[in-house]
């Protein structure tokens, strides 16, 4: 009879050392698959944030390579005009002398064509870079949200 209970007391402590290691696989296992899991989306995540990194560098190069491309028109434009090569001229009209002084003053028809002033012609060309940054800036920020923010 002692063997029997010895044999029945070893055959439940198997039993429930067996019982206790399958819940400890069974916890290693369940998290286990959460780490993979876990891991699989921090992958997609890096793998997202790398496109929209290089998207926004896409759109970055773009942008700036036409914005190098306007100023460098703008530097063209600017030494054509200084060199005389290229006038800026203005949209306006000569209004028209009174009867009084116009036996004294040059007639409207011995006027040269309005043009800017040396100061007005470098503030005209500041505002064209400023205008060109800006306008590509802006377009800048529409691709990105876009082709970025949007997806």
């Amino acid at each position: 009879m002692r063997e029997g209970t010895f044999i029945l007391v070893l055959c439940l402590v198997a039993w429930f050392g067996f019982d206790l290691l399958e819940g400890q696989r069974d916890r290693a296992r369940s998290e286990r698959d959460a780490a993979l899991f876990e891991a699989s989306g921090l992958r997609e995540a890096a793998r997202i944030s790398g496109e929209m990194l290089a998207e926004r560098d896409a759109i970055d190069l773009q942008r700036t390579l036409e914005l190098s491309h306007e100023r460098a028109e703008n530097d063209a434009l600017r030494l054509d005009v200084g060199s005389g090569r290229k006038r800026l001229p203005v949209n306006a009209t000569c209004s028209s002398v009174p009867a009084t002084t116009a036996a004294s003053a040059g007639g409207v028809a011995d006027a040269n064509t309005p043009e800017l002033t040396a100061d007005a012609r470098q503030d005209y060309f500041t505002l064209r870079d400023q205008l060109a940054l800006s306008r590509q800036m802006i377009l800048g920020l529409q691709d990105h949200v876009r082709r970025v923010c949007l997806r």
